[in-house]
């Protein structure tokens, strides 16, 4: 059994909204649906009240290796005015709380953080994968989000992404207009354009823009012309992936939002984010003379 004392300063809540904070989505609801949570030795359920100094146990174990790791690293903002925040999103965290990811270890919880006592409630506009890296658009409230949704929604934001594909890439510029699946799982239009930046022995590094936003278009429509994604485990080309890693030392998808540009507040806006250190250093050793 495990014990948590409600904190002096934790305001009246449920006890389902409280546990989130703390707690994986998954876990929660587990805990929950067993009846494996008590309040001061009360059986408990997801509506009932907590307060401060009461007493939370919990009775069904929380396994280790359900968690995300923690991230206490303060998000980097590089844009922020009175409506929203350009943030440049640190590879291996995830965008929002899920099954494995606590809210805390998210972009969403870890912004919460700082900005906790003013009134900004962080919202998510558009998303990026766990393991991408680069420029994210978070509102500061629900009109701007309500805003930027619909621009996103007509192509009114402009996205372009760093890509190191698998093989060499015979075209130097070009598109993919091929169907994926939408929210409601039907197929819907997607639209990739991409542009050759260099071609290494067995890789091409491509400068990437989407004019859709489908869920992982970038890397399901290389995968589908045959140039997976380099590292991408879920859609790319697992041998090639492994030899890849052995000898480069990359451990995650190299995909990465470079830059960002919209019509905000009346003014024009475009950001750019650098090339994480794992990136660059794979894109040096690439570029490296192989020596005998």
């Amino acid at each position: 059994m495990r014990e948590i004392v409600v904190p002096r300063q934790e305001s009246a809540k449920k006890l389902e909204i409280f546990l989130r904070k703390e707690f994986p989505t998954g876990y929660v609801r587990k805990l929950l649906r067993k009846n494996g949570v008590r309040i001061n030795g009360r059986r408990a359920k997801a509506e009932d009240l907590v307060h401060t100094g009461d007493r939370v146990q919990l009775y069904i174990v929380f396994e280790k290796r359900t968690e995300a790791a923690s991230t206490t690293n303060p998000i980097d903002v590089i844009y922020e005015d009175a409506s929203l925040l350009v943030i440049n999103k640190p590879p291996g965290v995830a965008v929002h709380e899920g099954k494995t990811v606590r809210k805390r270890d998210s972009v969403l919880g870890i912004l919460e953080s700082q900005y906790r006592g003013e009134k900004i409630r962080p919202q998510l506009v558009h998303r990026l994968d766990k393991d991408t890296s680069g420029l994210l658009l978070i509102a500061k409230n629900p009109a701007t989000a309500k805003e930027l949704e619909s621009r996103f929604e007509q192509g009114d934001v402009d996205k372009e992404y760093l890509c190191l594909i698998a093989g060499r890439l015979p075209f130097f510029d070009g598109k993919i207009d091929l169907p994926l699946p939408g929210r409601e799982g039907n197929l819907v239009h997607a639209l990739t354009q991409y542009r050759v930046l260099k071609r290494f022995s067995d890789t091409t590094l491509v400068r990437v823009k989407i004019e859709t936003g489908r869920f992982h278009q970038i890397r399901l429509h290389f995968a589908k012309l045959g140039y997976p994604v380099v590292m991408d485990e879920q859609h790319g080309d697992f041998a090639f992936n492994r030899r890849f890693r052995k000898h480069f030392g990359l451990k995650r998808q190299f995909l990465h939002a470079e830059k960002l540009a919209l019509e905000h507040a009346g003014k024009s806006h475009q950001w750019a984010a650098p090339l994480p250190r794992d990136l660059d250093q794979t894109l040096k050793k690439l570029s490296a003379p192989e020596t005998s």
